[in-house]
């Protein structure tokens, strides 16, 4: 019988500077508009924030009313997460936790939203991606809510190739196995686990080259969607 890997963290995300940056971040505004209609829809909403780096989206969204789960397997990040809420200067809704993308550590049907903004991409194989996926959808409530931060497969060159027996994984990009995905691929993946696009239509793609034009270094190609788990 084959065990499965312990989850690891990079350590480029338990290196000082880079806590540094993610404690001075600030909350995305599509994410929050979206939180604010979710909330609405429950007295009590609870969040789970996967992948919460410093809380920069968890504060905004315990501001909204969420009781808010706080994920994250970088334990520097989360030391700098307790020091931003603690410099918040009030009284907080939120447990931050030391744990993986998957397996996460609630009971199934739990949440009214899930976030998952830029960790679904950090996934080290297409397994431990729809393990990550798979496990989101089971935490969360008929009808919860689902942000989606990720990278889009447009950040390679058109002729990369993924890793080794690998589907959405590449380490061509900076030496770390990652996941890139087409438009197809996420609405499929996630779609295999019960969230569909809500509203309905394409995503939002940050940073695309324009039409012919050779992209080299820079940014990720992010594609940003909010989806709505069914039941």
């Amino acid at each position: 019988m084959t065990s499965r890997a312990a989850p690891r963290v990079s350590p480029r995300w338990e290196d000082p500077r880079t806590v540094a940056g993610f404690t001075s971040g600030e909350p995305n505004p599509v994410l929050l508009e979206f939180a604010r209609r979710v909330a609405a829809r429950s007295s009590n909403p609870r969040c789970l924030d996967i992948g919460c780096g410093a809380a920069r989206n968890s504060i905004a969204l315990a501001d909204l009313g969420f009781e808010v789960a706080a994920v994250d397997l970088s334990a520097p990040m989360l030391a700098g997460a307790r020091a931003r809420i603690a410099s918040a200067g009030r009284s907080l809704p939120i447990h931050l936790v030391l744990a993986p993308m998957a397996p996460l550590p609630f009971a199934s049907g739990t949440f009214d939203l899930i976030v998952a903004h830029g960790v679904w991409n950090l996934a080290r194989s297409t397994p431990e991606f729809r393990a990550a996926v798979a496990e989101a959808a089971r935490v969360a409530r008929t009808g919860a809510g689902l942000f989606l931060f990720t990278f889009s497969r447009h950040t390679l060159p058109p002729d990369a190739s993924p890793d080794r027996g690998e589907t959405f994984a590449f380490s061509s990009w900076n030496g770390e196995p990652q996941i890139f995905l087409t438009e197809a691929e996420v609405v499929h993946e996630l779609g295999r686990a019960g969230f569909v696009p809500d509203p309905p239509g394409p995503l939002t793609e940050y940073n695309l080259p324009r039409p012919g034009e050779l992209r080299v270094g820079g940014p990720p190609v992010i594609f940003e969607g909010t989806f709505v788990r069914q039941g």
